[in-house]
């Protein structure tokens, strides 16, 4: 018996890690990689806490302790702002630049002060905590005197277990830097 909804966006029983439809609308910000399994499990496991301190706040509502489950509603908005935030974070690029979203912080360089973008194997962060481990990233060198910008590692809650991702992303920022960096430096 064959279960069409299961089978929506791609096959379970193939192992192959499809790439993102093409889609040609270069003026939109687009992450050019799915996110990782990591990042998605962390996510799910925020939305679950949300849903259980949203049933606790209609609870406490019920028992009629209002300052109780303000302070609980405001903290399931909290968590849930976390786990959407987390969702939200890594590698954006469109024809203005490329922009590095953060959990607390996000930067953009637009491409005309981007020298080159390419892969080294450094130390990077594993799962983005203190310990470090030998790796490749994706490293974005501006054209005037400053540190180069970390864009994507392999050991990231998105490329951990995923080197074919992590290539084929690193791959693709490559290209958009090479077309449009080259056209602001025209």
């Amino acid at each position: 018996m064959p279960l069409p909804f299961l089978t929506a966006d791609r096959g379970f029983d193939s192992d192959e890690d499809v790439a993102l439809p093409f889609d040609d609308d270069h003026d939109q910000w687009r992450r050019p990689y799915r996110p990782g399994p990591w990042r998605v499990g962390a996510a799910a496991l925020a939305l679950l806490v949300a849903s259980f301190m949203l049933l606790a706040t209609v609870i406490i509502a019920f028992a009629e302790a209002g300052g109780a489950a303000l302070l609980c509603l405001v903290l399931a908005g909290l968590v849930l702002a976390a786990a959407l935030r987390l969702l939200r974070m890594g590698t954006w690029v469109s024809r203005h630049g490329v922009r590095r979203v953060g959990f607390l912080r996000t930067s953009t360089l637009p491409w005309a002060r981007a020298r080159t973008v390419r892969t080294v194997q450094q130390p990077v962060r594993w799962l983005g905590l203190p310990r470090t481990v030998q790796g490749q990233a994706l490293v974005l060198v501006p054209r005037e005197k400053g540190e180069q910008l970390v864009l994507l590692t392999d050991h990231s809650a998105d490329f951990l277990s995923r080197v074919e991702a992590f290539d084929r992303a690193a791959d693709t920022v490559e290209a958009w830097s090479a077309e449009y960096a080259g056209e602001a430096a025209r």
